[in-house]
């Protein structure tokens, strides 16, 4: 072959290799360029999503603590709510705690005195005088404090729609807290009238509501006070939030009247069952008491009477725990 031509096939596969070699680094190079490019953008991309979930976290935690606080705190109040002086109040009696005991204390003297002044047996004065003297002044504050809430509770759904209405046209919250408290019938309206008066001078709401569940022991203070505690704290529209609860409150209203209702034979069967002994016994009395004097003047008499009645206290005990039902 002749030099020439020689020269001219080395110098084409000299060229080839220098082109292929160009064209490889350049698209490698690319390559390496579109994987930096695209790991820098998903770089980015898993940024974004990680503080987006970091936040969602957060807000999550924020809410979880905030939560849990209610609930420590709601748990405190149960505590004190059981105790004689939040219970004079939760019944709106002026009366102070000593008073009160005072007053348990001189009926009991007065309904064990006067059967053994009769003449009967000590253990039925103690027994007698224990059940009314301590009995009967503690029902009469639990009748007072069952009639104070059921009124509440009757108008709560109606002030948590004036409070909705009133956010929605833009009313502030304490010109709502306003109007509840002057165009609501007591105790509604009284209990908003302190809310409003604290707030007037200083207190916060929290706090206002604080008292505000101290007075008046109910889940549905409770639920209020938790809703514009998280929305104060968190954020969102309050509108619609006590929407939601006034829709709770109605439902809860309702579910209460059904099962008032359901339960109204079986509560009037209890009436029946519990008060015919003591009826039919006092009849006989009167009709015949020849019949009935040994009962109650020989001590196998009073030994009867004592465990009859607390015979008729138990049974009497386990039919209203069977016919009251918590929700």
């Amino acid at each position: 072959m002749e030099p020439n031509t020689l020269i001219a096939l080395a110098a084409a596969a000299g060229i080839f290799c220098l082109g292929f070699l160009l064209l490889d680094n350049g698209s490698s190079k690319g390559d390496a360029r579109i994987k930096q490019l695209s790991g820098q953008q998903s770089g980015k991309a898993g940024f974004l999503s990680k503080l987006k979930s970091e936040d969602g976290g957060n807000r999550r935690k924020q809410i979880e603590e905030t939560l849990g606080k209610i609930e420590e705190r709601q748990k405190t109040k149960k505590k004190k709510a059981k105790a004689l002086p939040a219970r004079l109040i939760q019944a709106d009696w002026s009366m102070k705690p000593q008073t009160f005991m005072v007053m348990s204390l001189i009926i009991a003297v007065i309904a064990g005195a006067v059967p053994f002044v009769l003449g009967m047996k000590p253990l039925f004065c103690l027994g007698l005088a224990v059940g009314l003297g301590f009995g009967m002044p503690r029902f009469f504050l639990n009748s007072a404090i069952n009639r104070r809430q059921k009124k509440f509770t009757s108008h709560f759904a109606d002030a948590m729609d004036i409070i909705v209405r009133g956010v929605r046209t833009g009313l502030p919250l304490g010109d709502c807290l306003k109007i509840i408290a002057h165009e609501s019938p007591d105790p509604l309206g009284a209990e908003f009238r302190r809310v409003v008066e604290g707030e007037s001078v200083g207190v916060p709401l929290e706090v206002c509501l604080e008292q505000m569940y101290e007075r008046m022991p109910i889940s549905e203070v409770n639920f209020f006070s938790t809703v514009l505690n998280i929305q104060k704290t968190t954020g969102g529209n309050l509108g619609e939030s006590l929407a939601n609860l006034a829709s709770v409150l109605r439902g809860r209203k309702l579910l209460r009247e059904k099962i008032k209702a359901l339960s109204a034979e079986a509560k009037m069967s209890a009436i029946i069952i519990g008060a015919l002994p003591i009826f039919v016994g006092g009849l006989v009395t009167v009709i015949a008491p020849d019949y009935m004097e040994e009962l109650y003047t020989t001590p196998t008499g009073h030994r009867n009477l004592m465990i009859g009645a607390g015979m008729m206290v138990l049974g009497t005990v386990m039919m209203r725990k069977m016919i009251n039902f918590k929700f």
